[in-house]
This record gives C-alpha cells, structure tokens and sequence, in this order.
C-alpha cells in the first residue's frame, strides 16, 4: 500500500519570519523522493482545522505582535491541538511558534497566555542571542545546525531538550540546552530554515508521523544527502 502523509502549516502569512516555508518544502520533497504522497495544507486565521486529518504540524516564528494574534486564534481550538499532541502527532514549532506551546511568553508589553501544550514559559530580557549555532541532539547522528535570533529566554523545567548547544546560547544563554522535545514535538530557536541542513531531524518527523499513522515500523529509504552534508558539515567545522 502506497503510504501517504499531510503536513498542517499554521497561519503561514503571519508565521514566516525566517522562511519557515522552506521545511515544509523539505519534508514534501523528502516524500516524494520516497514515493510518499504528501500535501500541505495551509490554514488562515480564519480557516477551521482538523487535526484529526493532519500526520504533522507545522507552526513557524513571526513578531510578537503576529503571535499574538496567533495565540488568540488557537486559543480557541486549544483543547483539540493538545488531544493531538497528547495522541503523540507530530509537531515542528520554530522560534515564535516554540514559545507558544508553552504556558506563557512574559514581554515588555505585558504576559501573552500560552497554549499549555507543554510545560515550558518565556520571559523577555535585555539583549538577543543572535548567532550560528550547533547541537548535539539524541534525536540524529549528525549535528543539527542553524542561526538564532531570539529575545525570549525559555525555562523547560524537567522536560527533554532538543540538544545540547556545541557553539551558541540556546534557550536562554545560561542552561547550555536548546529547545524541547515532548511526545513527537519539536520546539527550537533554529532557523535556516531548519529541515534542509538538518536531513536526518526531517527524517525523524516523517517517520514518526508514518508510525502513528500506520501503527508500525518504518523505516524511511535512505537519499543521497550529499549536498545537504556538506552544508551541515560546513557549518559544523566553521563554528565549532
């Protein structure tokens, strides 16, 4: 049978800051090389959604303002998204996105109510971590790169971090960890966008989503990432 796979993207006119486009344009080629059939589906403030159609989510970075009006949005359709996630969907939430599954995002405009769909909050202080940055992540083999750019400083309790940050600030500066990994979600700072220099993380999701899905093992067919290795290799050496 001819396995096939739906990618949610979420309010991508306002969450698109760093071309978070481009991993969805990854995970659908990465399908497609594969003979999975895969299509995007892309939701609009005032669009409905039906998370019981979607095997990933996307949700990208924007400015505090747009997440705003994102967050009030999704408010609404709270519950659903956190039965999803509770039912191990597979979530990718970059930078904007990733402060908004936590319980708040503390600003100088005042405390924005966050989506509690993992136990993590955000507060603003002086200065952004802007760089490069490496990790180490239990998740893949190889390094997973990308740039940062974040004013928000994110405490992730007792939860499991993405990765262990090799050159960069990370969550906050101090902790030495970047972003979280609850169930099958993703939340990071990493733009780049992420999924194109980090093949084996867009392989993780798309495996992930095939299992639940299907209710089986998969095991995704190799591709030849020669390109996407140097480029993360290239990064690796530079920084590290």
């Amino acid at each position: 049978m001819k396995k096939s796979i739906t990618i949610g993207h979420l309010y991508p006119d306002l969450l698109n800051l760093y071309g978070d486009r481009g991993n969805i344009q990854c995970m659908m080629k990465r399908c497609q090389w594969r003979g999975i059939e895969a299509r995007t589906i892309e939701y609009n403030l005032d669009d409905t959604i039906d998370f019981s159609e979607l095997d990933i989510v996307l949700l990208g970075g924007g400015s505090d303002r747009e997440q705003m009006l994102v967050c009030r949005k999704l408010q609404e359709i709270q519950k659903d998204f956190k039965a999803y996630v509770e039912d191990y969907g597979v979530v990718i939430a970059v930078c904007g996105g990733y402060q908004l599954l936590g319980n708040y995002y503390q600003t100088d405009q005042g405390r924005m109510e966050g989506l509690h769909l993992v136990d993590l909050y955000t507060e603003q202080q002086p200065g952004r971590l802007i760089d490069n940055i490496v990790l180490q992540s239990d998740l893949c083999e190889m390094p997973v790169v990308g740039f940062e750019n974040h004013g928000g400083r994110t405490k992730i309790g007792g939860n499991k971090p993405f990765g262990k940050v090799l050159y960069g600030s990370g969550n906050d500066g101090e902790s030495g960890y970047e972003g979280v990994v609850y169930k099958n979600v993703i939340g990071t700072y990493l733009h780049g966008p992420l999924l194109p220099k980090n093949p084996q993380i867009c392989d993780y999701l798309i495996g992930k989503a095939l299992e639940r899905k299907y209710k089986e093992k998969i095991s995704l067919e190799p591709l030849e990432d020669l390109e996407e290795e140097e480029a993360n290799t290239y990064i690796t050496k530079r920084f590290l």
